[in-house]
């Protein structure tokens, strides 16, 4: 994968700050949020490895709090 390859939707991430916020995305924001989901996802994969697996699953992942409660 390519380091420059984003991970999120672009559209659908300005939609959404658009509809919630009424506010635009600076073109900075999906590079910021791709270096995030990869690292979540790199976290989730010891996780899932640490318990012998070769799925990543959904408890894998260690949300922050305020996820947690939006959950």
């Amino acid at each position: 994968m390519s380091d420059k390859e984003v991970l999120v939707v672009v559209s659908k991430l300005k939609n959404y700050i658009k509809d919630a916020a009424g506010m635009n995305t600076s073109g900075n924001v999906p590079a910021r949020l791709t270096e995030i989901v990869q690292t979540l996802c790199n976290e989730a994969i010891e996780n899932a490895r640490k318990d012998g697996r070769k799925t990543v699953m959904d408890r894998d992942f260690q949300a922050p709090y305020s996820a947690q409660e939006a959950a």
